[in-house]
């Protein structure tokens, strides 16, 4: 009688645990993109190199409380896919806890900041804003750490996060702000962030017309000491499971330079592309440093999990 009884307790609390863990997931997700490249540095030789590509493995989750309430999380490392080194701050690249409604969402952690996701990265289509061909130009505060972050709900195409950060007596207290508006083929966004005496704001326009996408933006930073403008345009050609990729931008001083990539992506599938691309970067020409420059030849996989 007693084991019956046990067993049919265990029978009861599963069943009243069932409906919860129906309603929860978690999924391990990630990339790894790894390049061969030959690069050179300044004025010296030429070089082959294996370089990772911001490889990154993460955990997320989401639970459905119920009334309209879901709870989630993330958790985000990187590594160096060259090596197999850990990233020095383990879940370095997001580490945040969320609950969402009909009001919106509340996000609280290590959260990378919405006005670049708006901006800069939303048009570095070739090879997601990774590795040496990375935009180099865009600057400003970039506030992920000791976050607040509330999120509107969404209203018609429109998406709108506004963030504090807490600086905690070691830096400035800061503001991070990103806008999105979707209607069709147009994609519009805004980004705006501020810590101390730094600031910048971004204004971002991305166009789908058939096979060909067109995207850019304008960025204004303000350094304190100085205040620079800096621009960015790029253009995809898409014909079966290739992609040509065009990008150029350029800052106007603090100090001048200029990047500029070609690339060419073969979608071998929905989460795997190899894809070979050439950039070139000065950071430095109006400074007596003219020989700080880059340049790179790549070859890579990248694969999706």
């Amino acid at each position: 009688m007693k084991k019956f009884a046990l067993s049919a307790v265990a029978l009861v609390a599963a069943a009243v645990a069932a409906p919860a863990f129906a309603q929860s997931s978690v999924t391990l997700y990630g990339r790894v993109n790894t390049t061969v490249e030959n690069q050179k540095v300044n004025n010296g030789s030429r070089t082959w190199v294996v370089q990772n590509n911001s490889s990154r493995f993460g955990l997320k989750g989401t639970e459905d409380i119920g009334g309209g309430l879901k709870a989630s999380f993330n958790l985000e490392s990187g590594f160096n896919s060259d090596t197999g080194a850990a990233a020095s701050t383990f879940w370095g690249r997001e580490a945040w806890v969320q609950l969402a409604g009909s009001f919106g969402a509340i996000r609280l952690g290590n959260i990378t900041p919405e006005s670049y996701f708006a901006t800069a990265d939303y048009v570095s289509m070739h090879n997601h804003d990774t590795g040496p061909s990375s935009d180099a130009l865009y600057g400003g505060p970039f506030l992920n750490k000791n976050k607040v972050m509330y999120m509107l709900p969404a209203m018609g195409g429109f998406s709108m996060s506004v963030a504090m950060t807490a600086g905690e007596k070691v830096v400035k207290n800061g503001t991070d702000i990103g806008a999105n508006y979707d209607a069709g083929p147009m994609h519009l966004g805004f980004g705006y962030s501020k810590q101390g005496a730094q600031s910048q704001w971004a204004a971002r326009g991305l166009f789908e017309m058939g096979p060909v996408t067109l995207g850019g933006y304008f960025q204004r930073n303000d350094l304190g000491a100085t205040t620079q403008n800096i621009w960015r345009l790029a253009g995809m050609y898409a014909s079966g499971a290739s992609e040509f990729h065009v990008n150029l931008g350029a800052a106007n001083k603090g100090p001048k330079a200029g990047q500029w990539t070609l690339g060419y992506n073969y979608n071998l599938s929905k989460r795997t592309k190899v894809y070979t691309y050439y950039t070139k970067y000065d950071l430095n020409k109006d400074t007596a440093a003219a020989d700080a420059e880059f340049s790179s030849l790549a070859f890579g996989v990248r694969h999706n999990f």
